[in-house]
């Protein structure tokens, strides 16, 4: 049997902005080879509910990914912003909607492998083996993968990067972390938008840097920043960068005729993308399209028991949203099924049937 991690009795302090976070769950299993009725590759939302609904169904289930704590992209690339499609809330955060699911996740009582990565892979006929980069392996009757885009690293804003901790970040994990400094956000995308706007109420100045006139971010997003005070500069792109020790300035450059402006700073935030690695999993015989893993309507791969959900995954029409991805860990979860157990049909029937 697999030792289950503790659910918090009480509930851990909020933090300045009124979020609860759970603590990240540790590995309670003390050997290194598991056997469980299905492994879950990829902790972000969709691998958390992919966990839970295993639990539902009344399976066993491991939980890996390389990063130290649950959350994915989700908690890494946007914890502060609001997302306005999951179903049941009008809006919610991203890391108080990863708590959420890390509590409905532990009623799976999940082996977490955090910290671990997935290295090699040997499906068959009667089930699969995972190998981890710490020499752990876990047997299970089927595999889901929800690994989103992979191991990512943010793209390096070279004027900037030898000030990286002491006024260059990646990431804004927390806002009050930029309370009354003069921030400069660099890109064009999503989540230079979103920061720049989220930004605009708490720091001391906010300023937008992108090298072309167009934005990539959302149409809503977009027509925010237009109306807000955030001090939009295009096209322009980051120059230098002065400071001693921390920044205290950034040379911006016009790309159409060359002319600069200094800009006040002492934070900068650069939201340049991501160069994602799918790693091993390449190395698995997977069918892949566009660095994607091919999938049917049941969410199955080319592989024997293999399934792939989530931004991972591809199949036509595919619309890449995390409640879109809800479904398809449901999905494959349930094709799974008789395959731990040969008496247990696709249907799952209905959670208010429960027997609390």
């Amino acid at each position: 049997m697999l030792a289950p991690i503790a659910v918090p009795a009480q509930p851990i302090p909020a933090d300045p902005d009124g979020h609860t976070f759970l603590p990240p769950p540790t590995t309670t299993a003390v050997a290194d080879r598991h056997e469980v009725d299905v492994v879950v590759i990829g902790a972000g939302p969709v691998g958390l509910y992919a966990a839970y609904y295993a639990g539902f169904r009344g399976m066993s289930v491991a939980v890996i990914d390389s990063l130290p704590e649950p959350g994915g992209q989700c908690s890494a690339l946007y914890p502060e912003k609001e997302l306005f499609d999951i179903a049941g809330f009008p809006a919610i955060k991203g890391q108080a909607l990863v708590d959420g699911l890390v509590a409905q996740a532990q009623k799976a009582h999940p082996l977490w492998l955090l910290g671990e990565r997935a290295e090699k892979l040997e499906p068959s006929d009667t089930g699969i083996e995972i190998s981890t980069d710490r020499g752990t392996i876990i047997s299970a009757a089927g595999l889901v993968i929800a690994g989103g885009i992979g191991n990512f690293e943010p793209r390096v804003l070279e004027p900037a990067s030898r000030y990286l901790g002491n006024g260059l970040r990646y990431f804004v994990p927390r806002l009050a972390d930029l309370a009354d400094k003069d921030v400069v956000v660099v890109g064009g995308g999503d989540s230079a938008v979103d920061w720049a706007l989220s930004l605009e109420d708490i720091a001391a100045s906010v300023t937008l840097v992108h090298r072309r006139e167009q934005f990539r971010a959302h149409e809503q997003s977009i027509l925010a920043l237009r109306g807000s005070t955030v001090n939009v500069m295009t096209p322009y792109e980051v120059g230098s960068v002065g400071g001693n020790s921390h920044v205290d300035s950034v040379t911006v450059v016009n790309t159409v005729d060359g002319s600069m402006q200094e800009v006040a700073a002492t934070e900068v935030v650069a939201a340049l993308g991501f160069i994602a690695d799918l790693g091993p999993l390449q190395s698995w015989g997977l069918e892949l399209q566009q660095r994607r893993i091919v999938v049917d309507r049941s969410m199955r791969t080319n592989l024997q028991r293999v399934f792939a959900v989530g931004d991972i995954a591809d199949f036509e029409g595919k619309i890449r949203i995390i409640a879109v991805g809800f479904a398809e860990a449901a999905t494959a979860i349930n094709h799974i099924a008789p395959l731990v157990n040969s008496a247990w049909t696709f249907s799952p029937g209905h959670s208010s049937d429960m027997v609390k």
